[in-house]
């Protein structure tokens, strides 16, 4: 399947930089457009003169995870949104690692992306509403924590789980 990937006229998904606070945009004029689109998003409420009110952010601020063909190329960068364009060598990694954190969302979407530790022992976490999913193990604060690693771009997102409910991958 790798190699299939490597030849022209097969969609590869690449990870985009964009201008600040212009994430949905993007993801918006991608759908537009027809170029399949991944924007993790999480929720936060905050209360403004005694409302509640919840909204959706980028889960990683700045970065939108697109797979487009060679040539649609040129349709994305005319959103002037982007910043860069981030080719991904591990086509695979990228999708499991996409799919551990829309599968961690969908259990709580209040979770929050921190930066990605290099150090630690991966895991998988066997019980719990988390169940399954893959990650890094760390201690912050006395706290355990299991880490969602999106290396492409350097973050990750931080699960509080007990120790009694992981195993080592």
């Amino acid at each position: 399947m790798i190699s299939e990937l490597k030849d022209e006229g097969i969609a590869r998904w690449h990870v985009l930089h964009v201008k600040p606070r212009c994430e949905k945009k993007l993801a918006d004029f991608c759908a537009a457009h027809k170029v399949t689109a991944e924007l993790p998003l999480r929720e936060e409420t905050k209360i403004y003169q005694r409302r509640r009110v919840t909204v959706r952010k980028p889960v990683f601020p700045g970065y939108l995870f697109l797979r487009f063909l060679p040539e649609e190329k040129e349709t994305v960068l005319k959103s002037r949104l982007v910043v860069r364009v981030l080719t991904v060598e591990d086509q695979g990694r990228l999708v499991r690692e996409l799919d551990q954190v829309k599968l961690a969302l969908s259990v709580d979407p209040t979770l929050d992306a921190c930066a990605a530790f290099q150090a630690g022992k991966r895991v998988m976490i066997r019980s719990g509403p988390f169940q399954g999913v893959e990650g890094v193990v760390q201690t912050v604060k006395g706290k355990t924590k299991v880490l969602l690693n999106v290396e492409m771009i350097g973050q990750a997102l931080a699960l509080e789980v007990g120790v009694e409910m992981l195993e080592p991958a």
